[in-house]
């Protein structure tokens, strides 16, 4: 006879708190908030007075202590709360980071539009890496903010004077298409290749700033061939899809550094565009600048995405087919 696994004991903790009005803002309108957690960790949780009663699992208990003191301490910093930061909070408790907390306010990226939070603990590990490094490599499935943090990072330091301009380029390559075989212009030609980064530009930044701004040449948005040749100053720039970047390609953006500049590079290898058999910038800048001062790489994985929740399922089913040998995604 098969014996069942004894389910984990449960125990029960108090948590007190000392302003009664952050509290009610911490268990949000209707109990909304600790719903939420309750949903998301697995615990039950009761309000009476300034105290939170827990009941559940140890660990399932312990992590929801740490988000619930988190979020209190992010509401004793003047910060508020969505639904939003209520799942950043159980994301990073429950990956055990003991890493930046995603709500601190070295982490939040200030934009004309709106500020912008970590969401998860390696997307407040890739924040951290941008404030301080010159050169980040983000790597990983699609959905984790990658790109999206990037370009906030970037309207953060040119809207602060930090940088004079913001670049943002991908190279022209997708599906095995050829913009040769593309009708219209050549800014017709690659605007579809660039239409993610102005999605991400507009949702931070209000229209007619985006369009002075590139008329002001302080913005440009440009499909990687336009590197070549030229050095980079006082610069944000990002490479993203560099997945489907060549080995030379890669070394000839990266050379494009110049003094006072930074450097974003996103992809994600299994999703790479590139002919059968031609080997991918990205992968090997992966092994090439591991080590190398001023240099972060990033690796998020299916956990950090961020999308809707079906996202996140799709990239594990993916994930999971892949590695049993099937399909053709990411040759």
């Amino acid at each position: 006879m098969t014996r069942k696994a004894a389910a984990p004991a449960e125990a029960t903790q108090v948590l007190a708190f000392e302003d009664n009005g952050l509290l009610k803002e911490l268990v949000g309108p209707m109990g909304l908030h600790l719903a939420q957690l309750e949903r998301r960790l697995g615990v039950d949780i009761h309000h009476s007075g300034n105290r939170l009663s827990l009941k559940g699992a140890k660990a399932a208990i312990a992590q929801a202590r740490k988000a619930l003191e988190r979020l209190y301490a992010h509401l004793e910093d003047g910060g508020q709360l969505s639904a939003g930061d209520i799942d950043t909070a159980a994301n990073q408790a429950a990956s055990g980071s003991e890493g930046p907390s995603a709500f601190s306010p070295s982490l939040t990226l200030q934009t004309p539009r709106k500020l912008i939070k970590p969401k998860s603990k390696t997307q407040a590990d890739y924040v951290a890496a941008l404030n301080r490094s010159e050169l980040v490599l983000g790597i990983g499935p699609a959905g984790t903010g990658k790109t999206y943090l990037a370009v906030a990072a970037g309207i953060s330091r040119l809207v602060k004077g930090e940088v004079d301009r913001l670049i943002l380029s991908r190279p022209a390559v997708e599906a095995g298409e050829k913009l040769g075989f593309l009708p219209g212009n050549m800014e017709e030609k690659v605007d579809p290749y660039l239409r993610p980064l102005y999605d991400a530009l507009h949702d931070m930044l209000p229209g007619d700033q985006i369009s002075k701004r590139r008329e002001a040449g302080d913005i440009e948005v440009a499909p990687l061939a336009f590197m070549r040749g030229r050095t980079l100053s006082n610069a944000f720039i990002i490479l993203d899809e560099a997945q489907n970047t060549t080995p030379q390609q890669m070394k000839m953006f990266l050379t494009r550094l110049g003094e006072g500049s930074y450097m974003v590079v996103t992809g994600d290898p299994s999703q790479i565009d590139l002919p059968r058999g031609q080997p991918s910038g990205l992968i090997e800048a992966q092994q090439v600048l591991d080590g190398v001062a001023g240099t972060e790489i990033v690796t998020f994985g299916e956990e950090d995405v961020v999308r809707h929740p079906l996202v996140k399922r799709i990239v594990r089913a993916y994930d999971t087919f892949e590695k049993r040998g099937g399909g053709a995604a990411g040759q």
